[in-house]
This record gives structure tokens, sequence and C-alpha cells, in this order.
């Protein structure tokens, strides 16, 4: 059972907290009122909350039992659920969903080895295609919160200074728009300033997984990001799915991660089975075309730097982390060119454009074009939901 958190609302009421259960959500706070978690120590005011903060912060130990009594009540066979389901259960069509955390702080990694491979072959052909740090550290920036918006949320085509035909700077819409396919690792544990988190211990802090798109303006970023990195490029937004995967919903498709070759140093060796087979794609839907089309394919198992090692990293010079950080995993590449993670690698960066369907091709992305991003594992039966966007034109 997956059991996804989210916070969602009807009617115009304030949102609270749910769980995902196929086309229904389960209203947490319906629950608690009918006595279902009574004999747990916890406030049942979380569950009145606009943001799962409050709820993560009651700590592991408190999730995981509340994910059980869940689990319980939905597979117990006389169905405790079922003569309250008009109380408890909300048809997911009829109700909003919203940005599920109340975001602190954001960074971005980059810890896939194909497609760092890919734009290094792309933009340095004469070099290797990976930096000489590449392998030996996970590669981050710190990022914004404010811009990260929910899945649904139309996104604006960035405006920005970027090089012209002629190689002048020129200002005006971006025209090299894309998207990345990405996952979104939420914090539910703090840290204390100055006290690296050991990368045997970082799981302890994650609560859960999403599904995270990281929109990029490619020629605004390639403009602009010698020396500091991106800037304007990558601010403008970022879209996540609205439900949240809990740690312990993946236990079933945890496997080996990939020979770490030099050997890290030790504050970054992890063992254990710390990566995840789960498959991740991106449809594209055309203006005026009701059907989607698949232009990718991946697995989130090509991580080469593993979410343990991300937390350990990020906190080893004694940054701390809060109750409703974000740190997402840089795009999630193959190595076959249907499973790149975005459209700089699956167009070769515009040199080779994906013919669809309709005869229509794609660059990069165009007006009035909806990128979904879906991810499953276990045979479907851990579901991540889907981030799914609109390009709407600048002003």
């Amino acid at each position: 059972m997956t059991l996804p958190y989210g916070l969602f609302s009807t009617d115009g009421s304030s949102p609270r907290l749910g769980v995902r259960l196929d086309n229904q959500i389960l209203d947490l706070e319906m629950v608690g009122r009918l006595g279902f978690f009574d004999d747990l120590s916890f406030d049942l005011a979380v569950f009145k909350k606009s943001v799962l903060n409050d709820f993560m912060a009651l700590g592991k130990p408190v999730c995981r039992t509340i994910r059980q009594r869940l689990i319980d009540l939905l597979t117990d066979p006389e169905k405790p659920l079922e003569a309250f389901a008009d109380f408890v259960l909300i048809d997911a069509e009829a109700a909003t969903l919203h940005l599920p955390i109340r975001i602190g702080d954001y960074t971005d990694f980059y810890a896939s080895e194909e497609h760092a491979s890919n734009v290094g072959r792309m933009f340095r052909p004469q070099a290797e295609p990976l930096l000489p740090n590449w392998k030996h550290l996970p590669v981050a920036y710190h990022g914004r919160a404010s811009s990260i918006v929910v899945s649904g949320t139309p996104i604006k085509r960035p405006k920005g200074p970027f090089l012209g035909p002629d190689q002048q700077p020129v200002f005006g819409p971006s025209n090299a728009l894309d998207f990345e396919l990405e996952l979104g690792i939420v914090i539910g544990k703090p840290s204390v300033l100055g006290e690296p988190v050991s990368v045997n211990d970082a799981e302890d802090h994650v609560f859960g997984l999403v599904l995270f798109n990281d929109w990029s303006a490619r020629d605004i970023q390639r403009w602009e990001y010698q020396p500091l990195g991106p800037f304007l490029g990558k601010n403008f937004a970022s879209s996540m799915s609205p439900w949240v995967v809990p740690l312990e919903a993946l236990d079933s498709v945890r496997i080996d991660g990939p020979k770490q070759e030099p050997t890290p140093l030790p504050y970054l060796q992890s063992g254990g089975r710390k990566h995840f087979d789960m498959t991740l794609e991106v449809a594209l839907q055309t203006p005026g075309n009701l059907n989607e089309v698949v232009i990718s394919r991946t697995n989130a198992r090509h991580l080469y730097w593993n979410v343990a090692q991300l937390i350990a990293h990020h906190t080893v010079n004694g940054c701390n982390l809060n109750v409703g950080d974000l740190l997402a995993t840089g795009t999630i590449s193959g190595s076959t060119p249907g499973s790149y993670g975005s459209l700089l690698e699956l167009s070769w960066n515009g040199t080779r454009p994906l013919t669809l369907p309709d005869g229509s091709t794609r660059t990069f992305l165009q007006d009035g074009d909806t990128i979904i991003l879906r991810g499953w594992a276990d045979e479907k039966r851990v579901d991540f939901g889907e981030v799914r966007c609109k390009i709407v034109a600048s002003t």
C-alpha cells in the first residue's frame, strides 16, 4: 500500500490532510473524529493543518504507527471504515489539491551520471564528460523555495537575457524552455546546526519522496551560469506532485546502487540497499491534441548518488536541516536516448528534433504544451501519481 499523504480541500473548505486511495481520498481528520486513533499518543489537530509539516514533525515512530493503523483499518476483513464511507472518503475528482509542505529551503543536486555525462558531451566534446569532482562528491546548488508550485499550476514562459543568433545579448521570452525529470526528498526531521548527519542516519531525516519537475530555460541559463551557476534560468518555477510517498512504502523496491569508483570519502560510504527500482515516465500533450505521447521512460536506479549520500553531503559542513526542507535529485536519465530526462538530451540541444505521431516536432517546449511526469514501482502497487503542468505564453 502506498498511502501517500497530501493536502486537499472541498467546496472552499480549508486544506486538510488526507491519504490517496486510488480514486478517493481518505479524510484523516474525520477518521480521527470517529475515534480510530484514540489509543495513539498524538494531537489530532495535526490533521487540520494546512501543511504536512506538523504531521511530519511528530517523528518517524509516531508516523509509522499511524500508517500501520491505516493499513490495518483498510485491510481488516470486517471493513471498519465501510459504515462511515460517506464521512471519510472523498471523490478525488471533487477535491482541490494543494502544495503539501511549507518549504523552507530547497537544494538541487546533479546525481545522475548519465545526465551529467550527456551534458558534458554536448558542451565539452573535446574533454572528459564528467568534471574531475563529479565522482567524488554529490554536486549541488542551493536554490529557492518561493516558486515551487503544486501539479496543475500553469507555468508562464520565463523572460530573461540570452544570446541571440548573432551571439549578442538580447532580452525576451526563453526559446529553449525545458522540463527536468527528478525526485524530491522531503525532510521530516531537523538536524542541529554544526552537527553533520551520518550517512547511516540520513534516512531517519526523510519523511518521503515526491515527483519533481525542475523547469529550465536553457538559453537563459547558458548565458548566465558562469561563474556562479544557474539563476534566472532556473528560479522561475519548479513543480511537485501533490502526494508525498512515505519512505516506508518503498521498502519493497529497494536495490543496490551502481558500483562507485573511485571509492567515496568515508563520510559518503553507504552500505545497504539505498537505491530504488522505480519507473519514471514523461509524457507530452500538444495543444489541441487529447492524446499524450510518452517521450521518455527511465528508472530511479540510474541515480549514481543515493538519498542518504545526498543528505550526508548536504550536512557534512554543519548545515542544518529543517522539517519541510526539499532536496531534489537533479535530472534522472538512463543510458539510452528514450530514457533521457530532459529535452536538452532528447533533442541533443536542439540538433535532433523529436518527431511526434502527428508529424509535428519538438526541440524545446512550445506554448500550450503540457508535460506530465509519472512514477510507479512494484507493478504499480507503489504509485507516485503525476505532475501535470501546461506552458502558457509570457505576458
